[in-house]
């Protein structure tokens, strides 16, 4: 029984022509082999894959404005990020945070300050841009709590505008609705250290007298330094402004000795931050925690000498890229998902099952399955076996969802010579995944119902990050997993999971995408999750879906959309054609079972022509998200798996001719198109043995 859901009208006359000339076979064939080649060869010895993740100007000017304060500038690495900012800003004068975006206020402030500090004259006519720009978008004093955290500790921001980020929060635990295990994972590593900085405030001040005093449009008033308050009086954002004003009242006890909890919240900060040390390739392997530890340790009064100082400081330097002119940084590293999206391209494009490299690649994602019981098992105390996976190469405290979907995506097919071991793994990751599944049917990335906005209206949640909601791209992978793996539609967290991707959907019939930009990478898993389950791709919603993907294809046949689809959806499915984004649409045409479709004809020849002579494709765009809104990545890697994988998909397609995978199609039961009518409406999965997928 097919679902009732009103089909939108056509797709806008010109942007999806009719027609298109077929894919000739010998050039499909050769940029598959093409790509392989290229891959293959830029495996790792170790059996890894990783691509660079290309950031904005930020994380550079963050490490200027750090050594400044730590007063250890190393002058030829600084000439060298003088450099790099410079490259990275744009001709109106200010910096983006993603490719071919607008000037950002946060962006734009810290590489003004970073490269007034490298002693760069405010007359230079580029800082004189700069300048103009900044004052445009309102100065310092719209920048967000972080940032001018940092401009506090250089003595450029006074300490009682900025909120206040409590030690105690640390302390409180489940029988307090809002307790620290409820933020997102990368927020408890970033506001941890910055908790032990606020109580500290180790405000060094320049050397040199550089001020930012030229950055406030109204000049240094306190009135303009105030976070606003919501016009309304009775709101969770007043509340906790007041509470903030509380906190600083509280502030003048604990630098008397007189506060009742700070001693013992510092203790526990100190020793929850230098426990995830252990096993993490610095404090949740990312950027912005790594560089706030190293700060919290130095206010701490750990000596130089000091190992942990001197480790902090090393796993910081890995992240750099440094050449004879510039450097650059990358936030984090993503050797798992590369690894598991390009073996996983490798074995459904055709790569011999017996190929050493697979075999690399599989050995080496097993021996980084996680055993341990990390900070996840706060939201989610289910008797389940550790597993899962990481996105960086040691964090053994953060496994996460997708990553770990994608892992046993590429496990399932990829060739090794210990068949038991492989299964062992998968099965234990499969069962661990499984029992992250929220409550409205959905999953998200690192934790389990980590979803009480209420946390969005501190003072200090304006990086748009404190929670981690289940999204429709993480729920279609994991039911393009579960699909592959004859999980039956009657299974209990199918349903639920189908329910809540159907109440995803917009009204145009795309999906939202959460890690990927945007409503493009969103609709695509969400088509292909569902096709794995066989169902009949010819039901109204799902055409709607179609039709949407269509609407947008470009007139050169490829598809693109720009990180601006975050802050307005009027811009979704907009932007230059993208390889990646491309590969994306073609994959979820893919879905409906028809290789003569002339939209996605006109798809895979953009990808078969845009190829370059190296098997490689070429992508400036800004394709990955980190936080909507605030951080982006650019995934280099992205622009040359996800294109193999569309290829062989399609090459899969013509073989296929509309056979479904399970030799039949369904139909999703119309009572799951009905809306959740309260929370566990849908009956849950049993424990682990109600998971293990049948006829594996």
């Amino acid at each position: 029984m097919s679902i009732n859901v009103t089909r939108a009208g056509g797709p806008p006359s010109g942007l999806a022509p009719t027609s298109a000339t077929a894919v000739p076979p010998t050039e499909l064939a050769a940029a598959i082999k093409q790509s392989q080649h290229y891959l293959l060869g830029a495996q790792q010895p170790e059996g890894y894959w990783v691509g660079e993740l290309i950031v904005d100007a930020t994380l550079v000017a963050d490490m200027v404005a750090y050594h400044h304060w730590d007063g250890a500038v190393d002058p030829a690495w600084e000439k060298k990020a003088v450099h790099h900012l410079f490259s990275k800003q744009m001709p109106d004068g200010g910096w983006n945070n993603y490719y071919g975006g607008p000037a950002e206020v946060n962006a734009t402030i810290k590489a003004y300050l970073a490269l007034k500090l490298a002693g760069v004259a405010v007359t230079d006519p580029r800082m004189l841009r700069a300048r103009s720009v900044a004052l445009s978008l309102g100065g310092v004093p719209r920048m967000n709590t972080f940032s001018k955290l940092y401009l506090a500790l250089l003595g450029l921001f006074p300490w009682e505008h900025v909120p206040t980020i409590p030690c105690e929060v640390i302390l409180l635990g489940k029988w307090f609705h809002v307790n620290f295990n409820e933020m997102s994972s990368w927020s408890r590593s970033m506001l941890v250290p910055l908790a032990i900085i606020n109580h500290f405030k180790p405000t060094r001040p320049l050397v040199s007298r550089v001020t930012l005093d030229e950055l406030y449009p109204e000049g240094y008033h306190d009135r303009d330094l105030k976070l606003a308050r919501d016009p309304e009086v009775f709101t969770w954002r007043n509340f906790f402004l007041w509470l903030d004003k509380l906190h600083k009242f509280a502030e003048w006890f604990a630098e008397h000795r007189i506060h009742p909890f700070r001693k013992r919240a510092l203790r526990r900060a100190e020793q929850w931050m230098l426990e995830r040390f252990e096993g993490s390739d610095g404090l949740a392997a990312i950027f912005p925690a790594m560089l706030n530890a190293l700060i919290a340790l130095k206010a701490l009064g750990y000596p130089e000498d000091h190992p942990q100082v001197r480790r902090a400081a090393h796993e910081l330097k890995r992240l750099q890229h440094e050449t004879e002119e510039s450097v650059r940084i990358e936030p984090c590293f993503s050797p798992v998902w590369d690894t598991a999206i390009v073996a996983i391209a490798l074995a459904e494009s055709g790569v011999s099952p017996e190929h050493p490299a697979l075999k690399r690649a599989t050995d080496w994602l097993m021996g980084k399955e996680i055993r341990f019981r990390g900070d996840w098992q706060f939201k989610n105390p289910a008797r389940v076996e550790p597993s899962g996976w990481v996105f960086e190469f040691e964090n053994q405290w953060n496994p996460d969802v997708d990553d770990t979907a994608m892992v046993l995506l590429a496990l399932r097919q990829v060739p090794t010579d210990d068949p038991a071991r492989r299964d062992a793994c998968f099965q234990r990751g499969l069962k661990w995944m499984l029992t992250f599944q929220c409550k409205d049917g959905g999953w998200g990335a690192f934790d389990k119902d980590c979803t009480k906005n209420i946390l969005e209206k501190v003072p200090f949640a304006d990086h748009n990050a404190m929670l981690d909601p289940e999204c429709a791209d993480i729920t279609a992978r994991i039911l393009e997993l579960l699909g592959y793996e004859h999980f039956s539609l009657d299974h209990p967290q199918v349903q639920r999971a189908l329910r809540y991707l159907i109440a995803e959907q917009e009204e145009d019939g795309s999906w939202y995408g959460r890690w990927g930009v945007n409503y493009i990478y969103g609709t695509w898993q969400v088509l292909r999750g569902l096709r794995a389950f066989g169902l009949d791709m010819q039901q109204p919603w799902l055409l709607k879906a179609r039709d949407w993907l269509e609407s947008v294809q470009h007139e050169d046949g490829g598809w693109g959309e720009r990180c601006d689809t975050y802050e307005d959806p009027v811009f979704k499915g907009r932007g230059p054609s993208t390889a990646s984004q491309t590969a994306w649409a073609v994959m979820g045409l893919c879905a409906f079972d028809d290789p003569d479709r002339p939209s996605l004809i006109r798809g895979v020849n953009h990808l078969i022509r845009s190829q370059n002579p190296d098997g490689t494709w070429t992508e400036l765009e800004t394709t990955g998200t980190g936080f909507p809104r605030v951080f982006y990545l650019k995934y280099d890697m992205y622009r040359n798996s996800w294109p193999l994988l569309a290829l062989a998909t399609y090459r899969q397609l013509l073989e296929r001719r509309g056979r479904g995978p399970n030799g039949h199609k369904q139909e999703v039961p119309r009572e799951l198109a009905t809306p959740i009518v309260a929370a566990g409406a849908v009956g849950r999965a049993g424990p682990a043995q109600s998971v293990a997928a049948p006829g594996r």
